[in-house]
């Protein structure tokens, strides 16, 4: 089930004053960036809002919402608001006024290093021959053959000596 185009198109117009708004697909939807950083997203019949962590606990006490959970995990400052329960401008509004209000003051995730690009050989130069690639041989340990076995330390001599004893 892709997410609401119409839902997509409120909040659009509710960012439309918003500087460094990118959108990206992503959390079966599409996400609103705001100065590279996640604000708001829509998806499913739904909404997902970042939001400061510390007003959590009393949104999901007096507005409809839920926290929301990802492989059994609760994401503390992330709230899914039904699609319904923002049917109105004001409630709309509400809602994208506390994550641009977090945004300000939210850190932006780590990017993620480039994986390395495995680089193709040079093409040979005209006239040359492409020589194969040289094989280095490991360097092995000396292990004493058995005509060379190492001679026994003293205290190993004694020992023997007592046996035949």
């Amino acid at each position: 089930m892709s997410y609401s185009e119409k839902l997509a198109d409120r909040i659009r117009e509710a960012l439309i004053e918003v500087p460094k708004v990118k959108e990206k697909v992503m959390f079966s939807g599409i996400t609103f960036m705001v100065d590279d950083k996640m604000c708001i997203s829509v998806g499913p019949g739904r909404i997902m809002c970042r939001i400061d962590p510390e007003l959590q606990d009393q949104l999901l006490e007096e507005k409809p919402c839920r926290v929301m959970v990802m492989k059994e995990r609760e994401y503390k400052g992330y709230i899914l608001v039904n699609e319904e329960d923002v049917q109105r401008k004001k409630e709309l509004d509400f809602w994208v006024g506390l994550c641009l209000d977090f945004n300000a003051r939210a850190k932006s995730s780590k990017k993620k290093a480039a994986l390395p690009v495995k680089r193709k050989a040079a093409p040979a130069k005209k006239g040359k021959a492409a020589s194969a690639p040289r094989k280095v041989a490991a360097k092995k340990k000396a292990v004493p053959s058995k005509k060379q076995k190492a001679a026994p330390t003293p205290a190993k001599k004694k020992s023997v000596a007592n046996r035949k004893k």
